[in-house]
């Protein structure tokens, strides 16, 4: 469970990223039907990360980063933003889903233009952070 359950929970977040960007490509050619699903797609699957996330806290021990020097200050530097943005970006997509499904478009784009930018970083960083922890080998100096 220690090598499978980080791997699915990075998938869910990288499909959920999938998802955004196929949802832009759809907004941008005004195809507003497949934007709708792509959106809700890329919820569902963040969503899902979020439950396996907090399973996953309670079940395996954290796994701590070893690397030293640059590598260990690039980590934290993106482990740090990442968390901050990631606790940050659940309300805004709350907001943004219920603006558009409520029709309040304008007010839909306003902050969509804030929350898409933030949700890929934080879907980027969260794949690097996987990579660096559990798929790149540091070794100690």
């Amino acid at each position: 469970m220690e090598t499978w359950l980080p791997l699915l929970n990075t998938s869910l977040i990288v499909i959920s990223g999938v998802a955004l960007l196929v949802g832009y490509f759809f907004i941008r050619r005004g195809n507003i039907t497949y934007h709708r699903r792509a959106m809700l797609t890329a919820t569902a699957f963040a969503g899902l990360f979020l439950v396996v996330y907090v399973i996953r806290y309670f079940l395996i021990d954290t796994k701590l980063f070893t690397g030293q020097g640059a590598a260990r200050v690039l980590y934290f530097s993106i482990l740090i933003s990442h968390t901050i943005l990631a606790i940050a970006i659940v309300p805004m997509v709350l907001i943004t889903l219920r603006r558009a499904l409520t029709k309040q478009f304008p007010k839909h784009r306003r902050i969509a233009r804030v929350t898409l930018p933030i949700w890929l970083y934080v879907v980027v960083t969260g794949w690097l952070i996987y990579l660096m922890l559990y798929q790149l080998s540091f070794t100690q100096a």
